[in-house]
């Protein structure tokens, strides 16, 4: 008897997918009425945008925990629609996900965080390819 197919597909042991959505509030602030909106700044590679989140959240005096998980992560990937993937060790992407969920993790400059995701779903993969910018 065939196995029931999962829901969730593991991309890579060990790695979490953070889901990034351009602030809207930051890019409305910086043009005039009916101006176009500005492409997503200095970001060219998903590589600039970890290392930018990297940077944000190294400075988490307050809480050395998130400091030591966010030096401890990898550039994993990156997905078409905003979607950050990032490796490290489980225990260092709890703290990220704890930190997430009190709201002390911080996004990458234009950027605001939207979820963040251990597995992702067959449908959303489908139509995702990974870019290795």
């Amino acid at each position: 008897m065939p196995r029931k197919a999962e829901k969730f597909l593991q991309i890579a042991p060990h790695s979490l997918a953070i889901v990034l959505q351009a602030d809207a509030r930051r890019e409305a602030g910086e043009r005039q009425p009916g101006q176009e909106p500005p492409p997503l700044g200095r970001h060219q590679l998903g590589y600039e945008i970890f290392a930018d989140f990297k940077q944000a959240n190294m400075q988490h005096f307050w809480n050395p925990r998130v400091t030591a998980a966010v030096a401890e992560t990898f550039f994993l990937g990156w997905l078409d629609g905003q979607v950050m993937l990032i490796q490290g060790k489980e225990e260092h992407l709890e703290v990220l996900r704890e930190g997430w969920t009190r709201r002390s993790l911080k996004p990458p400059a234009g950027f605001r965080i939207q979820c963040l995701e251990h597995k992702m779903q067959y449908a959303e993969m489908s139509s995702a390819s990974i870019k290795r910018n």
